[in-house]
């Protein structure tokens, strides 16, 4: 069941999905509040789990990651030990930024970066498929990112 909050929170939500990085003077100033009690509410969200983190956004072509990818996973087996197994293998694979378990005709969806197509290429046949209990993998190639955006839609019931 979703944690309840109230309209101040979700304010306070909202702008840190905006910009994480808002001093907390800053935060309590967009909310209507004073410094002191700002920051208990975000702690109480950092406890509660709410907010599990800060991260700062990256232009992964800035840093010379020219090519995001899809990589489709169907795995032979999907007993628990096998998918956690998997997993963790995922872990340990940089070019790896998402998984996620899925239902349907794959096990898994995982997005990749790469410099280029030779690297995704290689990390494909010599990583991914490789790997104990893949049976296939089926990539598409990202054209152009259409939209970002981190975090989950919020609207306040007050209208703000």
């Amino acid at each position: 069941m979703p944690l309840r909050l109230d309209a101040v929170d979700r304010r306070i939500v909202r702008e840190l999905m905006s910009d994480g990085a808002l001093t907390n003077v800053a935060l309590a100033k967009r909310v209507g509040l004073s410094a002191p009690p700002c920051l208990r509410r975000v702690r109480a969200l950092e406890d509660a789990g709410v907010i599990q983190g800060y991260t700062a956004l990256i232009d992964e072509k800035a840093l010379g990651f020219e090519l995001t990818a899809f990589a489709l996973v169907g795995l032979h087996n999907q007993a628990e030990q096998d998918l956690r197994s998997f997993e963790n293998r995922v872990l340990g694979w940089p070019m790896v930024r998402d998984a996620y378990m899925l239902s349907g005709e794959s096990d898994y969806i995982l997005k990749c970066v790469a410099p280029d197509l030779t690297a995704f290429q290689d990390f494909v046949l010599k990583e991914l498929t490789a790997a104990p209990n893949v049976a296939s993998v089926k990539t598409n190639l990202a054209i152009r990112r259409a939209k970002l955006a981190p975090g989950v839609p919020m609207s306040a019931p007050d209208g703000d």
